[in-house]
């Protein structure tokens, strides 16, 4: 019971902060004294939500996988997506068979990509993404609509524990490790700030709770 209320007060307090506007948790941090970024799990996923969607990205939060499976289908189904493009295999084990059977096979004409991450950087709202997931370096990029599922164990405070984290995951970094803070966006034609030019024009993250 302990449990499912903690659950239910992190869901009403993501769900509150999606709703009114609330300071930068950190505007005047000193980078030199790191000790202030490490609020707990369950803050920093607050703070991600926050951050996340006022960068126009989408965001959703499940107490656990069977949660993933039910709003990512319920996606996948309101959202009428029929090129479904996934090649991780820990987002596969969840989706029903029907969209496993019909997976389409390239990135490039494909309607949504799903993918996992390597962390999550609850300060800036930002995907941390690498050329060593499952995926590989495309998958984010190409297609329209980018799906990332991520667990609140790779919640970051900041960009360095998010480099910190990859670091000591791999023996070697990756070839190629990028930042994803909400949907592309540019304002390169006449100044006007234009979405989805030089990626995807959507982007969801569902944080799972693990």
């Amino acid at each position: 019971m302990k449990t499912t209320n903690s659950r239910e007060n992190i869901l009403n307090r993501i769900r509150q902060a999606l709703k009114e506007s609330v300071p930068v948790p950190f505007p005047d941090v000193d980078v030199n004294s790191r000790k202030q970024l490490y609020a707990p799990v369950n803050e920093q996923a607050i703070t991600f939500a926050e951050q996340f969607t006022k960068l126009m990205g989408k965001f959703a939060y499940c107490i656990d996988t069977a949660d993933l499976n039910i709003q990512l289908q319920a996606l996948i189904m309101q959202k009428e997506w029929k090129k479904v493009f996934c090649k991780e295999e820990t987002v596969l084990q969840v989706l029903n068979t029907e969209i496993k059977n019909n997976l389409h096979a390239t990135v490039h004409d494909c309607d949504i990509s799903i993918t996992t991450c390597e962390a999550l950087v609850a300060r800036t709202g930002t995907i941390v993404l690498s050329s060593n997931t499952e995926s590989g370096r495309t998958a984010s990029v190409y297609a329209p609509i980018h799906v990332c599922v991520a667990y609140t164990s790779q919640l970051k405070p900041d960009i360095a524990d998010a480099l910190n984290f990859i670091q000591t995951k791999y023996k070697q970094l990756p070839s190629l490790i990028s930042f994803a803070t909400g949907p592309s966006r540019t304002a390169d034609i006449e100044k006007t700030l234009v979405v989805g030019v030089h990626g995807p024009k959507e982007v969801y993250c569902f944080l799972v709770e693990d």
